[in-house]
């Protein structure tokens, strides 16, 4: 990877400091609520003792403890207790000494599933009676807040509990039926938040759901990003970057968004009125209109093609005045990466300060690159 990719990459720094908030916790899984138990029903992996037993319990009706000890040579007494444990074992019927025989792992499974699965049932069915319990004060909700807002402005809602927010998208993002728009500024996502993110993101797709995604370029640069942008445009999800300008929000079906609070971490506001939310759909989509694919894989010619692009838009935030932070900021990379770029970009116009560096680039539309020569204007 080249010097600007490399040094582009730091951008993961200031992803990974966004990584408590809302929208890049946005995730959900059904196997959390089980997959502590099935790990205890079914164990670790078989030891090489109770492998050899069963194969030996396959190969015959039944047989004794003894008569297995003798066949392999070894005690077999608790292979045959690890194995009736994962009932891949069962006492066979008759009189004499205690026989065993084999049992087929799908009944196997199907016995140690059971509980989970009545587990989840059950677990499911708490969940849709206390969806229910809360949304019978759905018509006092609204009624209230018609009555103490009449001019409609409660379609707009300020949720400021991080976990509140996050219950919210999850039930949005299992409500969608046609698309999901999502602007995502800041950089490279970190790796742990796309792991959760992706199994949200490929039941939306496997669903039928459209969803369309804007990072910034600084995110072609983070290895864990790319790689949770592979997984979903196989499955058919569009991602593009753009350099500046992005608002971290999701929508949903056109019908409602979810935008965040500047300066209020974890907070975001909820967004029902149509009009408000038609707004939030052209700018995603003026947004889409001038951002450009995202690929698994960044060649030299588009990294320093990215580079130059992203040193031209650091010129036009400094032509503002804004600070180096600022900057970093809005670009989705670390201040250090920014700064790197700055003083390049205060050694191709020749400035030693900072001020005259601001006042160079109002007068300027770009700098002049170090090997350019200064009299080559243009044809003469």
């Amino acid at each position: 990877m080249p010097a600007d990719a490399e040094g582009a990459g730091a951008a993961d720094g200031a992803g990974r400091a966004d990584a408590a908030t809302w929208s890049d916790a946005a995730a959900w899984s059904d196997a959390a609520i089980w997959s502590d138990g099935a790990a205890t029903a079914h164990g670790a992996d078989l030891s090489p003792a109770a492998r050899r037993l069963y194969a030996y319990a396959v190969e015959r009706h039944a047989f004794t403890v003894a008569e297995a000890t003798g066949a392999l040579g070894a005690r077999a007494g608790a292979a045959v207790t690890e194995l009736a444990a994962a009932h891949l074992l069962q006492r066979a019927p008759g009189s004499g000494p205690e026989r065993w025989s084999a049992v087929a792992p799908r009944a196997a499974a199907a016995r140690a599933l059971a509980p989970l699965a009545l587990l989840v049932r059950e677990t499911h069915d708490e969940m849709d009676r206390l969806r229910g319990r809360l949304e019978a004060l759905v018509p006092a909700y609204e009624a209230g807040a018609a009555h103490r807002d009449p001019g409609g402005t409660g379609r707009l809602e300020l949720v400021t509990d991080l976990g509140a927010v996050r219950g919210l998208i999850t039930e949005l993002a299992a409500g969608c039926e046609r698309e999901l728009l999502t602007s995502q500024p800041g950089g490279g996502r970190p790796q742990e938040t796309l792991e959760e993110a992706v199994g949200r993101d490929e039941s939306l797709l496997t669903r039928g759901v459209r969803m369309r995604t804007i990072y910034q370029h600084t995110a072609r640069y983070s290895r864990p990003t790319a790689a949770y942008v592979e997984r979903v445009t196989a499955l058919g999800a569009q991602v593009r970057t753009l350099g500046d300008g992005l608002m971290r929000m999701l929508i949903f079906d056109q019908h409602t968004g979810v935008m965040a609070v500047p300066d209020r971490t974890g907070a975001a506001l909820v967004v029902r009125e149509p009009s408000v939310v038609h707004f939030m759909t052209a700018a995603f989509e003026r947004s889409w209109l001038g951002a450009r694919p995202f690929p698994t894989t960044v060649s030299p010619e588009a990294a320093r093609s990215l580079s130059d692009e992203l040193r031209q838009t650091i010129v036009r935030l400094m032509s503002e005045g804004l600070e180096d932070k600022v900057i970093a900021r809005r670009l989705g990379m670390s201040e250090r990466t920014c700064q790197r770029h700055i003083a390049e970009i205060m050694r191709a116009i020749g400035a030693k300060s900072r001020f005259q560096a601001g006042y160079l680039l109002s007068t300027a539309a770009t700098p002049r690159r170090p090997d350019e020569d200064p009299g080559a204007d243009g044809p003469s």
